[in-house]
């Protein structure tokens, strides 16, 4: 037999050990190699039973829990106003507030209350009037300035299931600046360059689900 003859046959049984070696190789589903899919699954499908976590209808509602504690009663009564008005978000409310609070505590420092009586239940209305014609029959007048908001956070809230009406108490810190003055122009309290403090507690409420959208002060405090 020939050289040439042995070299052929021995590159024949390398080609046959490579080609058995391979199929066995290929032969197997190891390692990241997916099985085949059923004749009615979508990789789509595929995707979505590979996960490795439950997704949860619904879950926590931050615009609650960042402002109440979670599963507190003011967090539960939150919930339950959105219920009865999906609509309603807390932040948008405490924004309101802020606003509400300057434009009434402005308008009772200046003795105005017609523009802010809307936004007054007949108690507190009332209960402003009666501190103003006070303070006209002893002939002072006020003379104030808001600066801002230094602080604002909701300290409870409660719903009403019968009547549908939700109440939200807000602590507020505003700012400003306030002098009293009598009838001859003199100051008798406070002074104009320094700036103060004030802490209220109001208590906003409003029928859930109408077409109102303001809600009314109905209790005030410090």
């Amino acid at each position: 037999m020939s050289a040439a003859v042995i070299q052929l046959l021995v590159l024949a049984g390398i080609a046959i050990f490579l080609i058995l070696r391979l199929r066995s190789v290929l032969g197997t589903r190891e390692g990241f190699e997916k099985p085949p899919l059923a004749a009615n699954e979508s990789p789509s499908d595929r995707s979505a039973g590979q996960r490795d976590f439950e997704v949860i209808d619904g879950g926590v509602d931050h615009d609650i829990t960042d402002h109440a504690e979670e599963g507190s009663a003011a967090a539960e009564a939150l919930a339950e106003m959105k219920r009865a008005e999906p609509g309603f978000s807390v932040s948008e409310f405490l924004q309101g507030a802020r606003g509400a609070y300057e434009m009434i505590l402005m308008g009772f420092e200046h003795g105005d209350l017609d523009q802010v009586a809307p936004f007054l239940s007949p108690d507190v209305f009332e209960a402003f009037s009666t501190v103003l014609d006070e303070r006209e029959a002893q002939g002072l007048l006020v003379d104030a300035n808001f600066v801002g908001v230094r602080e604002l956070s909701l300290q409870d809230a409660a719903f009403d299931a019968e009547t549908a009406t939700g109440e939200i108490t807000v602590r507020f810190q505003g700012e400003l600046t306030s002098v009293v003055r009598n009838t001859a122009g003199e100051i008798v309290e406070g002074n104009a360059n320094e700036i103060k403090r004030q802490r209220d507690v109001w208590t906003f409420a409003r029928k859930m689900g109408t077409g109102d959208p303001n809600w009314q002060l109905v209790a005030t405090g410090g």
